[in-house]
């Protein structure tokens, strides 16, 4: 899962980032608005933590041109604390979130994992697949009780496989969504790390839909016709 934070204080945009990173997120990161706009509207994130008090371009603005776009992807906006009236105008801009600061950082934790969660369906931190269940607030994930050592880049693939269960994602999606915008990506690395999975849960959830890229289906799910 890749997050973009969009925060001009340096220490608390470095705190963030931290956070997210030992949660096993890839985050991007912006100090202004006008960096961060650009960035929400070229690459694809799974959820932004957005400051509302931004140079150079607010965060309110950055936003509402965000939605504007058709940007769709989950923004949880940072606020002051004594200003009601910011909290407003970014849910009437397309927030889904906020959080007052000063925060502690677990709170922004949970709650950026809870949009992600909804904007793909799901309710609860466990999600499961047949056997497999992946604990997205420990991130931990384990097949018929037993836990699964994974490396961190085949945890964010099995994660955002299971948060799209049963649709077809494309390689290039999945490059998209586990490394930050200075990786040097290679669409055939997501095979070597399927076939990682594979070995190590021992049961068959990980489809190959050929020339389209990869789907998780629990066993005995048949598509209709």
């Amino acid at each position: 899962m890749r997050i973009l934070v969009v925060e001009d204080d340096h220490d608390l945009n470095r705190q963030l980032c931290e956070a997210l990173t030992e949660q096993g997120y890839v985050v991007d990161r912006a100090f202004d608005g006008e960096e961060g706009h650009f960035l929400g509207d070229t690459e694809p994130y799974d959820a932004v933590i957005l400051d509302i008090g931004l140079p150079e371009m607010d965060g309110i603005t950055v936003l509402e041109k965000w939605r504007a776009e058709s940007r769709a992807m989950p923004v949880l906006i940072l606020t002051a604390r004594d200003r009601w009236s910011d909290k407003v105008a970014g849910i009437d801009a397309g927030a889904d979130d906020y959080v007052a600061k000063p925060f502690h950082l677990e709170e922004v934790m949970a709650r950026i994992r809870a949009l992600i969660r909804r904007s793909a369906g799901h309710a609860s931190s466990e999600l499961t697949c047949g056997p497999l269940k992946v604990d997205t607030k420990s991130s931990k994930a384990t097949v018929g009780g037993v836990a699964l050592k994974l490396t961190s880049h085949e945890f964010r693939l099995l994660s955002y496989l299971i948060h799209h269960i049963g649709e077809v994602v494309s390689r290039t999606e999945l490059v998209e969504h586990m490394y930050d915008q200075d990786f040097d990506r290679d669409s055939n690395t997501i095979e070597v790390f399927v076939g990682r999975l594979r070995r190590k849960m021992g049961v068959d959830l990980i489809e190959t839909v050929r020339g389209l890229g990869y789907r998780m289906r629990a066993p005995g799910d048949q598509e209709a016709g």
